[in-house]
């Protein structure tokens, strides 16, 4: 399959924290803006479901996050989700800066209801995410949203932000929980990863 042709519009330099993304294509029209430690939230992507998540990734992980998409959701979801990840991903990494002071890695187990899912992630400047969940088979669409798209925003979000996250869905029933619970967990553990700690860096390699 061709690449996607993908058009980054000019940006005004972010301050330090904050990281802003404009990103169009053919089947996209993406703009985000991020602050770590804020706490306003406007996300509109076509997808009901998919804007609670980011509102939980918002509210949860302490952070500002103003999200516009526009996809071919005529299609089905999958590149209006994969593409906010990409967008998510680059502004955060804008926001992170050189990461001095920032406590680097986060860890956080969360319930809802019957279900409890774990995240770890690591600011390491390497990409990679491991997903582990064994969904209930059965029903996989969520409103318009397909569950098995959480793991595709989770690896373009890791891709472009160049975070480590593993995420262990340990048990549950209902997607509606599993799902909510995975976001939550993502949130928690990158609140606790942006922590400030001093102004050292937590890496004895001088650069992350």
């Amino acid at each position: 399959m061709a690449a996607r042709k993908t058009k980054t519009r000019a940006k005004a330099k972010s301050k330090p924290g904050q990281g802003r993304v404009a990103r169009k294509t053919k089947e996209t029209d993406i703009a985000v803006a991020l602050a770590i430690g804020g706490t306003a939230c406007r996300v509109e992507t076509g997808l009901p479901f998919f804007d609670h998540m980011l509102a939980q990734l918002s509210r949860h992980g302490g952070l500002a996050l103003d999200v516009s998409a526009h996809g071919d959701l005529e299609v089905d979801a999958h590149h209006t989700v994969e593409d906010v990840g990409i967008a998510l991903g680059e502004a955060l990494r804008e926001a992170l800066g050189d990461k001095a002071g920032l406590a680097r890695y986060g860890h956080a187990v969360v319930p809802l209801d019957e279900a409890l899912v774990e995240a770890v992630i690591d600011l390491s400047g390497r990409p990679h995410l491991t997903f582990n969940a064994k969904l209930p088979s059965g029903k996989k669409f969520i409103g318009g949203y397909d569950v098995d798209l959480t793991q595709d925003f989770l690896q373009a979000f890791c891709n472009h932000a160049r975070v480590c996250l593993h995420v262990n869905v340990r048990y549950g029933r209902n997607l509606h929980h599993l799902v909510e619970a995975t976001f939550k967990a993502v949130a928690r553990a990158l609140r606790a990863a942006t922590a400030r700690e001093g102004t050292a860096l937590a890496s004895t390699k001088g650069v992350l």
